[in-house]
């Protein structure tokens, strides 16, 4: 993928979240759940570090396995307990969107599957639907076949996008977001 519909999941739980509880700004909220829908891409690095694509700690392996986002979520509990905050729903809400990448990886029409169930099985997954275009790796990404994936993207995504920025009404004492630049 091309990460856009990753950050379009990290945004829309964060206003999800944001339309529950109220805590907090949903912008921060919505930074904190972009950069977990996107964590599991730091496996990036192990192309640098010439680790092949198909080992399970390659790219789609073990950081896009379900265990991985149980980790995060775990991390994420642990330290929001260290901060005397609630833990439940935010250390849930951080598994399953870090979860997400996996799940949105496993419905793209290329790569080599997403090792879901590392370290019990190396074996790599797709789901049976595979909607998604694959995203070229790299500087490959700025070609004509890049911006077609993130136009794609765009259009797959957009009930998330408006999900998250459509202006509603907030409750008594929660964070508005910010007007959206140039809009009204």
């Amino acid at each position: 993928m091309a990460s856009l519909g990753h950050v379009a999941v990290g945004v829309a739980a964060a206003r999800w979240r944001a339309s529950h509880d109220g805590r907090g700004s949903p912008v921060r909220a919505m930074l904190v759940c972009s950069v977990l829908a996107l964590l599991p891409d730091v496996d990036v690095i192990t192309f640098r570090l010439g680790i092949p694509y198909g080992d399970p700690f390659g790219h789609r392996g073990m950081t896009h396995s379900l265990a991985f986002a149980v980790g995060v979520g775990l991390a994420v509990a642990a330290w929001l307990k260290l901060r005397g905050r609630p833990v439940a729903r935010d250390a849930l809400l951080a598994t399953l969107v870090v979860a997400s990448h996996g799940v949105l990886d496993a419905c793209t029409t290329g790569g080599k599957g997403v090792e879901f169930f590392w370290p019990l099985d190396t074996e790599r997954y797709f789901l049976p639907w595979r909607f998604i275009p694959v995203a070229p790796i790299g500087t490959r990404m700025l070609s004509v076949r890049g911006l077609r994936v993130i136009l794609v993207e765009a259009v797959l995504f957009l009930p998330a996008w408006l999900y998250a920025f459509w202006p509603r009404h907030n409750p008594p004492g929660a964070d508005p977001l910010p007007p959206v630049a140039g809009a009204g």
